[in-house]
């Protein structure tokens, strides 16, 4: 078990590598220039974020020790998540999206 001082030296050492690490394209990005893959890389990364909070919530089960993968086509995540997917594809609004599948979640459940 950790001690309060190791604790609390735990939260600072975090904040400050958060800081650091959140301001140093801010402080340095007029000197460092990211070579053009890395730059376009970079544009994949929200969606790639959004997609890893997202995914586990549609296609896991809960239960205790995260539950496993569902494996019936029928889920009512899974359908509003397609219901989404599609609203975004078609449509390109947002909003829609959030809205349509919320919708067809609370239909379904």
């Amino acid at each position: 078990m950790m001690s309060n001082t190791e604790i609390w030296l735990t939260i600072i050492g975090l904040t400050l590598l958060t800081v650091v690490m959140r301001n140093v394209f801010l402080v340095l990005g007029h000197r460092v220039t990211l070579p053009p893959r890395v730059q376009h890389a970079l544009r994949y990364a929200p969606a790639c974020a959004l997609v890893a909070v997202i995914l586990p919530e549609l296609v896991l089960q809960p239960g205790i020790g995260g539950g496993g993968p569902v494996m019936d086509l029928a889920s009512p995540k899974l359908i509003a998540g397609a219901v989404a997917i599609a609203s975004l594809l078609l449509t390109r609004h947002s909003t829609a999206a959030i809205v349509l599948g919320m919708a067809a979640y609370l239909l379904l459940r």
